[in-house]
């Protein structure tokens, strides 16, 4: 398609994940009201962001995939046929779980699926307490809107990820994202943090020539362990094109809407005149498979 009017959700979420849904798909509901073709949530968007602690009760958050999550979207995709990225807490097995994004397509049907691969483990973001890495490996979601290159919060800081999905036929990168400030940090250091979010993924967008979506969730989440710690989600979803312009971008403290115009042309022009595809020197890239040069 020449053009997409993409609409990335970015909201609060509560411990009511049958009410933060609820919110999902009446969000969803008004975004196609305005015309949006493609719809991003959020990562692990049914609920708060369990992993600021190690509980293995909270793994009863999870479920199948497909399950009644992928029901309630699949059914809502058909009846406003809109494409809608989702993120879900996927129970594969007893004792296997992953962070999964489930497209789905306009008719209702599962497009596809990618898991996770890069799982970090930090203070307030402990996930290798809850996730596999992904198997799927980095491979883009067809669907009737384009190729789809979608990936996960943490691989948003990995080139490798991006150019990847690039090398595999992605028109469009989109990154459901769940990052906020530890509110003990200065304002100097959550700047900084920021703006590092936002100039990475720009820079993903321009090294592949790719428009870019990227949907962060917003508001205070206090931590289960310890009501006055937490994390103050910082928003900021933003929409770039193929050489890393913010075509739009959200507020870092409100529940919104943000509407954007995809232009799936443009990829080809821009990468006419900027060819980093053509000029990569494959044959000298062979250390990118160690983990370290010694």
């Amino acid at each position: 398609m020449k053009s997409v009017k993409a609409a990335l959700i970015q909201q609060t979420c509560s411990c009511d994940s049958t009410a933060t849904l609820e919110k999902s798909v009446d969000m969803i509901t008004r975004a196609a009201a305005s015309g949006a073709m493609l719809v991003v949530l959020q990562e692990l968007h049914k609920g708060p962001y369990f992993c600021q602690t190690e509980d293995p009760a909270l793994f009863d958050l999870a479920e199948p995939v497909p399950g009644p999550s992928c029901e309630a979207l699949g059914k809502l995709a058909r009846e406003l046929g809109v494409v809608i990225v989702s993120s879900l807490f996927e129970r594969r097995a007893p004792g296997l779980y992953h962070n999964t994004a489930v497209v789905f397509e306009k008719d209702g049907t599962i497009a596809g699926t990618y898991r996770k691969m890069h799982i970090p483990d930090d203070p307030g973001f402990y996930e290798k307490f809850y996730f596999t890495p992904g198997d799927l490996g980095f491979n883009p979601i067809k669907t009737s809107l384009g190729t789809l290159g979608v990936l996960v919060c943490w691989d948003q800081w990995y080139p490798e990820a991006a150019r990847l999905m690039a090398l595999a036929g992605a028109d469009l990168l989109i990154y459901p994202t769940a990052i906020g400030w530890d509110p003990a940090d200065t304002a100097e250091e959550q700047n900084r943090q920021r703006d590092a979010w936002i100039t990475v993924q720009r820079g993903h967008a321009i090294a592949n020539g790719l428009p870019l979506l990227a949907v962060n969730r917003v508001g205070f989440e206090p931590s289960s362990q310890n009501l006055e710690t937490g994390i103050r989600f910082w928003g900021s979803s933003f929409a770039t094109g193929p050489q890393g312009e913010v075509l739009a971008e959200a507020s870092q403290d409100r529940e919104e809407i943000l509407l954007v115009d995809i232009d799936m042309k443009r990829s080809e022009t821009v990468r006419r005149i900027w060819p980093f595809l053509r000029d990569r020197r494959i044959d000298a890239y062979g250390d990118l498979l160690k983990r370290y040069r010694d």
